[in-house]
């Protein structure tokens, strides 16, 4: 459903969320190690998540990755998909037909409608302070 540049930008946003509770910054190694995903790859992501202001960078020995706490209840999960994969998620077909719409519907195209508009309304109403929480309770997981 999602990306695999997407899948590690929730994986490492949810890492640098807690570690930013915490008030530490964390580096590229660190995140790559914490979510298993490939270091040089997890570093492009990053950018793509400063750039899209999910994410505060800053440079030097005490640099790293962060973010504000105050912002972890505004920072929905849809935010953090659209940087990396746009709103492709929200369109398409389920099939992956070219052509697929209310006029001319492939055969899962109302169902699929439906799965579609409760992912949208998930990604817009999860925040990643309430992700971050569920790991600290124990009651999600980011690794094995």
């Amino acid at each position: 459903m999602f990306s695999k540049a997407c899948e590690y930008a929730i994986r490492a946003t949810i890492y640098i969320a807690q570690q930013s509770k915490a008030d530490r910054r964390v580096g590229v190694k660190d995140i790559a190690k914490s979510i298993d995903s490939p270091e040089a790859f997890t570093a492009k992501i990053l950018q793509q998540l400063s750039k899209g202001n999910i994410i505060d960078s800053s440079k030097g020995p005490s640099g790293g990755f962060s973010i504000d706490k105050k912002k972890l209840h505004a920072i929905k999960l849809g935010s953090i998909v659209k940087v990396i994969d746009g709103d492709s998620i929200y369109k398409g077909c389920g099939l992956g037909l070219k052509e697929c719409s209310e006029i001319k519907p492939c055969p899962v195209h109302s169902k699929f409608k439906i799965v579609r508009n409760e992912l949208k309304k998930m990604l817009e109403n999860t925040s990643l302070s309430e992700l971050s929480s569920n790991i600290e309770k124990g009651e999600a997981f980011l690794s094995v």
